[in-house]
């Protein structure tokens, strides 16, 4: 099994080459599975013209959109309650996650995973907007030294 992720970035060459190296005796024989992730530039990519012989022979497809803010929240809520904590987030601090992840799973996870390094530094049983606030959206003044920095 290869998998491919940005797979938007590569040539149809090399995409080819990859078609061709993953089976044998006319496509009877599948020697390698390949999986493609990429953004919707990779659904453009595989309508190029010389991608046709690979674009037939993609048997699933799977297109996701932005995850709804529902969505967001419950695997929000899964993911804590797994880690052995469900209350370690506020409802607060869990709302303000899923509003500012744009409908991306891995951002609101990055975000989380920060949020929960923070935490450990300061030795907080509980993470709440304020935690939030400080780490993305530090407002302390600047020194006139970093200023000129």
């Amino acid at each position: 099994m290869l998998l491919v992720d940005e797979a938007q970035e590569m040539v149809p060459e090399v995409l080819n080459e990859l078609r061709i190296l993953s089976s044998a005796d006319f496509d009877a024989t599948s020697l390698l599975a390949i999986v493609l992730a990429g953004d919707g530039c990779l659904l453009d990519l595989l309508r190029h013209q010389d991608l046709v012989p690979l674009n037939t022979r993609i048997r699933t497809r799977l297109c996701t959109e932005a995850a709804t803010r529902d969505e967001l929240l419950e695997l929000l809520k899964h993911a804590l309650t797994k880690a052995g904590n469900a209350t370690l987030m506020t409802d607060g601090l869990m709302d303000v996650l899923v509003d500012h992840s744009a409908g991306n799973y891995r951002l609101m996870m990055t975000m989380s995973a920060e949020l929960l390094d923070y935490g450990i530094a300061h030795e907080v049983s509980q993470l709440d907007e304020k935690f939030y606030l400080e780490l993305f959206h530090p407002k302390g003044p600047r020194s006139k030294k970093k200023a000129r920095d």
